[in-house]
């Protein structure tokens, strides 16, 4: 035990923060986590940003997934402010090496995006095409048209499907009813959506649709992408 006090051994755990998590599930898991002494617990999430001096009421989608060790007596702010500071550097570095002109005003709207690629998709290698139709619909005047963003708008009134009322709803995530971005990021985005939402793909989809076994069908016309509804959600319902 001595020796280990003289060379400043510890025991180290470790809490994994997962793409595609809210930054309240995110929270949530790293006060169920061993040895975190909770200092943020009762606060409202407006007051739990400010704690960290974000500069955002909302502080959704500002902190970095990935896996954090740290020693008893840890405080949550202590890893959450972990989590930010390596969101602001990935973030930094993929808007730093961005494929040209893009229709973001800045990163935090390119964050924005990110995350609803990030809950758009669960394929790497998609995710440059689904950048590539968000990006190109944005150019184009076009609605995003994003389920995700649909269901967190609902927050907790969502029972896992989205019915045509819903659609409908005027709430500022509501991509079907808003032009363009909504006001935050909607989840935890990893570094290969930051990354696809500053590089997307050259291309000329405009739509694509869920096959059902977690890829897409990408179309270039509505009637296509119209024919590919029809086929898929034929195929779900079987």
């Amino acid at each position: 035990m001595l020796d280990k006090i003289v060379n400043g051994e510890s025991v180290q755990y470790r809490i994994t923060l997962v793409e595609g998590w809210t930054f309240e599930q995110a929270l949530q898991a790293i006060w169920s986590a061993d040895n975190i002494v909770p200092s943020l617990d009762g606060l409202s999430m407006a007051e739990v940003s400010a704690s960290m001096n974000l500069g955002r009421e909302n502080p959704e989608g500002l902190l970095y997934p990935d896996t954090y060790f740290y020693t008893k007596g840890t405080s949550d702010i202590e890893l959450l402010l972990r989590a930010s500071e390596k969101l602001n550097t990935v973030l930094s570095d993929a808007w730093a090496a961005r494929l040209g002109a893009l229709p973001y005003a800045d990163q935090y709207e390119a964050l924005t995006m990110a995350s609803i690629i990030e809950k758009e998709s669960a394929s790497n290698s998609e995710r440059g095409l689904i950048a590539a139709v968000f990006v190109s619909r944005m150019e184009l005047g076009m609605r995003l048209q994003s389920d995700p963003t649909v269901i967190y708008g609902m927050g907790d009134r969502y029972a896992g499907n989205i019915r045509r009322e819903d659609l409908s709803e005027q709430t500022p995530y509501n991509t079907y009813r808003i032009g363009g971005l909504p006001p935050t990021p909607i989840a935890l985005s990893g570094e290969e959506s930051i990354v696809a939402a500053l590089n997307p793909e050259q291309t000329d989809y405009l739509y694509f649709v869920a096959k059902g076994d977690g890829s897409h069908h990408f179309s270039r016309t509505l009637d296509e992408h119209n024919a590919a509804v029809r086929e898929y959600q034929l195929q779900i319902a079987n």
